[in-house]
């Protein structure tokens, strides 16, 4: 029996499957229907589609967590602060969100805790961590029994200045394990060791109010699979599930995150280091940036609405993927997105009882994608989506050409605004990046954005629908560590204090993951003086000295200068340490590809700028290396399709990925060998 190592997807319409076979590299992939209402049972489906094999590793992306925070079904939380800042989550922070201009017209959305599930304790320390006044046991047993009473079993705990010394909270663990151990508890001093206390409480909310669904969720995934497996995090490592329990909020952008790794990887290889990614599913689109092979972090993230500063990859998401619902707004002006139809009931097309036109109903009617979808397991029903179209065109008083082309000109600039978010608001030009677009819906609209955003070329990996799944594959397992030190001189010999321990705590959890290898990555937070906001470094290996600490400096001016345009040569403040413990696994090896079919393309009727009786249809299996395309034509294969529009060209490199530009520009696939 084949030796494989599976990753496992969860998006909100697929499960995508991919197994590597770790004796010939062979790559198999495959996807089902997910199951929002118990995804473990779309993750079996998933695995028992590849058939019967020697499974010696299983990591898991997951939205489980990421759901619960956007659909804000957050339900008996509570919190527990310092003595006196009782309203630290309703004063939260001044900014207003943009485009409301006047603070006076913005409505403060409700707290993740209302202010009647907030209780206090006595004692305090100051920002070096030194007591001021002791921690008052009556008042903890006082609030411990307050939550008890009520029921509310998920508690956050955040008291100022943690951060420097997390005595007092490891005090209100005991407290409560011993009046509430029912309660699962979530600490700022566990969760994120710095500075900033609404951000440091939010997020620790936020990791106490995922938890127990996280923990129901694992539990009845081992049960069901019988053996260990690993989880994808936020930050582009994995972690056991044993481990991931304790940590829920770092899973909160689980599949998103492996899939820009995914990318990042297939991109490298083909000769693209730095790249805009692209994952477009059924509910979502999400966009991410690499540089040199790895993507951006960021600890500036957001979930839905709230603030979660642990490391993440940076990702932004826009509501444009191919269940994106078209309505009509109360203006009379047509809108798409961001609500979404989702896997259930799904489009008019998927027939299961959906009433309202979705971006995949509007390819359906111009011919772009297939009667069916993953090879013929799911039919389409292209009546119901013409019938759609033709309605909602009637109320617009246009033709359904014009508004089916119109819903996916909208959605197109949907996406292209998130790519503009995160390169042009971060100091960089989109015209310098080649764009990776994968997921079901995602290499639909590439044609598109190459003239909207002027991109040098759209690449399209193989199997882009399982991209996610692969990038499983290819993530070590990692956990970061964080101190606040805020200084403008900072200290040799106190910078190797900080580091030393942040290593120590690194090397513990590599040691509990089995790893006899370990990798540390150090970095640092700076800013000006008299900034409020940081720029993050890399920070060199070795012995900490004054030529280190220059090292670092220097970094820290040349990224602000490309970020904000500007820079000083003095007046730096240092503001957190970090370390990434890191334990190396074995990537899955891409090698060059073949063709896999013979075949002759067949034809379909298209509307591009016209409709066309006889567009060719390609199937992806029986393109080779070197191969050329002109459009209009169409693409299809497994898990996606690729509408190829008229002056576009898109040639196969050797690795498998299609590499879409202008006709008048030409090619010759970089990947390609002379």
């Amino acid at each position: 029996m084949r030796s494989v190592r599976i990753g496992v997807d969860t998006g909100g319409t697929f499960t995508d499957v991919v197994a590597v076979d770790e004796q010939t590299g062979q790559i198999l992939t495959t996807k089902t229907p997910s199951t929002p209402a118990d995804p473990a049972e779309g993750f079996m489906a998933g695995i028992a589609k590849l058939g019967e094999f020697d499974v010696t590793g299983l990591v898991h992306g997951t939205t489980v967590a990421t759901n619960q925070l956007l659909e804000d079904r957050i339900e008996d939380l509570g919190f527990i602060t310092t003595e006196g800042f009782e309203f630290i989550l309703e004063i939260a922070r001044q900014s207003v969100p943009d485009g409301y201009g006047n603070s006076y017209f913005w409505v403060k959305p409700p707290r993740i805790v209302p202010v009647s599930r907030v209780k206090t304790v006595g004692g305090r320390l100051d920002h070096l961590g030194e007591e001021v006044r002791p921690f008052s046991d009556e008042q903890a047993v006082e609030a411990a029994r307050w939550f008890k009473a009520r029921g509310i079993t998920a508690i956050g705990v955040c008291f100022l200045h943690s951060y420097a010394n997390p005595a007092h909270e490891h005090r209100m663990r005991e407290v409560l394990a011993a009046e509430h151990p029912e309660a699962v508890v979530s600490l700022s001093s566990d969760v994120l060791r710095e500075y900033r206390e609404y951000e440091r409480s939010v997020t620790t909310l936020v990791d106490a109010a995922v938890k127990p669904t996280m923990r129901r969720y694992i539990d009845r995934l081992s049960e069901k699979l019988g053996r260990s497996f690993s989880v994808m995090k936020s930050n582009g490592g994995v972690l056991s599930a044993r481990e991931v329990v304790h940590q829920p909020i770092t899973t909160v952008l689980s599949g998103p995150a492996a899939g820009a790794l995914g990318a990042a990887l297939i991109a490298f290889t083909a000769g693209h280091p730095s790249v805009i990614t692209l994952d477009g599913g059924g509910t979502s689109t999400d966009v991410a940036v690499v540089v040199d092979g790895e993507p951006s972090i960021t600890t500036e993230g957001s979930i839905g609405r709230y603030p979660c500063k642990i490391p993440m990859i940076d990702i932004v998401t826009v509501g444009a993927g191919g269940g994106s619902v078209a309505w009509i707004s109360p203006e009379g002006t047509l809108k798409v997105g961001p609500r979404s139809a989702g896997a259930d009931p799904g489009p008019l097309c998927y027939a299961r009882g959906g009433s309202e036109v979705t971006v995949t109903d509007a390819h359906v009617y111009l011919g772009r994608i297939p009667p069916h979808l993953l090879g013929g397991e799911i039919p389409l029903d292209v009546n119901a989506a013409r019938m759609g179209i033709e309605a909602l065109a009637e109320k617009l008083s246009l033709t359904p050409e014009r508004l089916a082309a119109g819903i996916l000109e909208i959605s197109a600039f949907n996406q292209s605004n998130a790519i503009r978010q995160i390169t042009v608001k971060r100091g960089l030009d989109v015209r310098d990046f080649p764009l990776v677009t994968f997921g079901g819906s995602g290499p639909l609209l590439a044609c598109r954005l190459i003239d909207i955003l002027g991109l040098p070329a759209v690449i399209v990996p193989p199997d882009p629908g399982n991209v996610s799944a692969f990038g499983l594959l290819t993530v070590d397992v990692k956990n970061d560590y964080v101190r606040t030190h805020v200084t403008r001189d900072l200290s040799t010999d106190t910078a190797a204090e900080i580091f030393g321990g942040l290593e120590r705590q690194a090397a513990e959890a590599l040691d509990r993951e089995g790893f006899d290898e370990h990798v540390y990555a150090r970095s640092a937070d700076l800013r000006y003086y008299g900034q409020a906001y940081e720029v993050r470094v890399p920070a060199p290996p070795g012995e900490i000295d004054e030529e280190w600490k220059a090292e670092v400096l220097d970094r820290f001016h040349a990224a602000h200068k490309q970020l904000y345009g500007y820079a000083y040569d003095k007046g730096a403040e240092w503001v957190n340490l970090r370390v990434s413990g890191i334990g190396p696994i074995t990537r899955p090896a891409i090698g060059p590809r073949r063709a896999v079919e013979e075949g002759e393309p067949g034809e379909r009727r298209v509307f591009f700028e016209e409709t066309r009786e006889d567009t060719p249809v390609h199937q992806r299996a029986t393109l080779k290396p070197g191969q050329t395309l002109t459009g209009p034509a169409v693409i299809e294969e497994y898990g996606s399709t690729i509408p190829l529009h008229p002056g576009y060209t898109a040639a196969v490199d050797d690795y498998g990925n299609l590499e879409i530009r202008r006709e008048r520009e030409g090619l010759k696939p970089s990947g390609a060998r002379p």
